[in-house]
């Protein structure tokens, strides 16, 4: 089972690059970086977590540009999204980066996606909050397009384009896997139909049943479950529950990393590494 770390990297908190190296060095198999693009001032959806919303949301910086650097000053930590809001973004551009970071980490890159909660961040975007699982599914399916042909073009209900050229392509063939965030059942059906892996949050009583019944479903729609990834997210340092996820079958934990200042940090990172 592979242990990673994710973060809202902010301008106060431990650069991504001091961090990355600081988790290869640890043993960690990955750093996953999230993203908002903003946060509007009226906001009318309540936050998935409850309470209030942390600052760390209206302060992360962009997910590509952090994980770019931290692939520069490491060999073999792999660098995620965790995750990128694809509903919010151009999928002809947000294809050219994917390959870009693939190629800068020399196919270290994990791409993790969702459909997003916050209905006004989307609507700035132009996306209709009841459509963003139909517009997730088409993007992701025209940037596999754009990623493994020479001549590229996709015709979908909401993204529609003709044949184009784009490069660079990625390095891991046919392109980086696409771990799919969300609830179940709906995340884990999302993944098995697109995806290369699931991203749930789970508690620790629902783990074992839920990581199973994703594979039954994997299984009834003919897709190989050991080809699909659980990566579990926004872990907690704890023993007892890093145990019960192995027990359960996760491919992947990904510890949450407060987003504290370097020395904090660092101080966190031991004691998450020491489990």
């Amino acid at each position: 089972m592979h242990k990673a770390v994710s973060i809202f990297p902010t301008d106060a908190s431990i650069t991504p690059a001091d961090l990355a190296v600081a988790c290869e060095e640890r043993g960690f198999e990955s750093l996953w970086v999230a993203e908002h693009s903003h946060i509007p001032v009226s906001r009318k959806t309540p936050f998935p977590g409850g309470g209030d919303l942390p600052k760390m949301y209206y302060e992360v910086m962009d997910p590509f540009v952090c994980l770019a650097s931290a692939a520069t000053v490491t060999k073999r930590l792999k660098v995620a999204t965790g995750i990128c809001l694809l509903v919010q973004r151009d999928p002809i551009q947000t294809a050219k980066q994917v390959a870009s970071l693939d190629r800068i980490s020399n196919g270290r890159f994990l791409f993790g996606i969702g459909g997003g909660w916050n209905a006004e961040e989307m609507a700035n975007h132009g996306t209709a909050f009841d459509h963003r699982f139909r517009l997730l599914r088409e993007r992701v399916e025209a940037m596999k397009a754009i990623w493994t042909q020479e001549k590229a073009e996709y015709h979908g209900e909401l993204v529609d384009f003709d044949p184009v050229f784009a490069w660079p392509k990625p390095v891991q063939k046919p392109h980086p896997p696409i771990h799919v965030g969300g609830a179940f059942p709906g995340g884990a059906r999302r993944a098995i139909r697109y995806g290369d892996g699931w991203v749930p949050i789970l508690g620790p009583d629902v783990m074992a049943s839920q990581i199973a019944a994703f594979r039954r479903l994997a299984r009834e729609a003919g897709r190989d479950p050991a080809s699909l990834e659980v990566s579990l997210y926004g872990f907690l340092v704890d023993a007892d529950r890093l145990h019960r996820a192995r027990d359960a079958g996760a491919d992947r934990v990904v510890f949450f990393a407060p987003p504290l200042a370097r020395d904090e940090a660092l101080s966190w990172l031991d004691r998450a590494a020491a489990l």
